[in-house]
């Protein structure tokens, strides 16, 4: 397996103030979602340490946490490797959120205004101008907040609770097919905008689920490739 090295410029710089220990779980976390540092990787801590500019104490504080959240896989006498998710730990995790995510959709159509659908049109722009650019960073990062501002617009906030704490495992699985994905999920985010702007609850459902089922598939398309 691979060594810490990181990408150019991936390192996120530590945020002050806060915890060090915490401030360490989230760069390692953001590192792994946006697979800077990729599945199977082995996680040095000295090498890490050395790229977080800290000691090696919090750096195994965080690796610690994130064993114990799935992300990362502590092996004895190996040491610490990200995480390789299996095809039905995806399917599982990408079949709730297309629950959560249509109900979303639903509740969304039934109450978003003429600002929330600003948001969104918005937010379609920014991704579609990154998938031309071929910019995949940011079409992810659009991609989720697209999909956080519907969730908002819903206006549920045990759904939002529920989706937030899938929403990392999405961007994880969705980092390596947003390129693939491409074009075609913006037509079909396009599709969604039109469906809340008339308040067509049913046809937001389904648009929504469709669209996260094209996600799924293309994971799994993705992984036996």
């Amino acid at each position: 397996m691979p060594a810490t090295g990181l990408p150019h410029g991936a390192v996120p710089k530590l945020e002050r103030p806060g915890p060090l220990r915490e401030r360490v779980y989230e760069a390692l976390l953001e590192l792994i979602t946006t697979r800077a540092l990729r599945p199977g990787q082995h996680l040095v801590e000295s090498e890490l340490a050395g790229h977080l500019g800290v000691s090696r104490q919090p750096v195994r504080e965080a690796l610690q946490r994130l064993n114990t959240e799935g992300w990362v896989d502590l092996r004895p006498a190996q040491g610490a490797f990200v995480h390789e998710p299996t095809e039905e730990e995806a399917d599982q995790l990408l079949t709730v959120r297309t629950l959560l995510e249509a109900e979303a959709a639903r509740l969304a159509a039934a109450s978003a205004d003429g600002a929330g659908i600003a948001a969104l049109e918005e937010l379609c722009a920014k991704g579609e101008r990154a998938v031309l650019d071929d910019d995949v960073d940011g079409a992810v990062a659009a991609n989720a907040a697209f999909h956080a501002e519907v969730m908002r617009l819903a206006g549920n906030a045990v759904l939002s609770e529920l989706a937030a704490q899938v929403d990392r495992r999405v961007r994880w699985y969705y980092t390596p097919v947003a390129r693939q994905r491409g074009k075609q999920s913006w037509i079909e985010h396009r599709e969604l905008i039109a469906a809340i702007t008339t308040g067509d609850e049913q046809r937001a459902t389904a648009v929504m689920r469709a669209h996260t089922e094209h996600t799924r598939r293309t994971y799994h398309e993705r992984e036996r490739s």
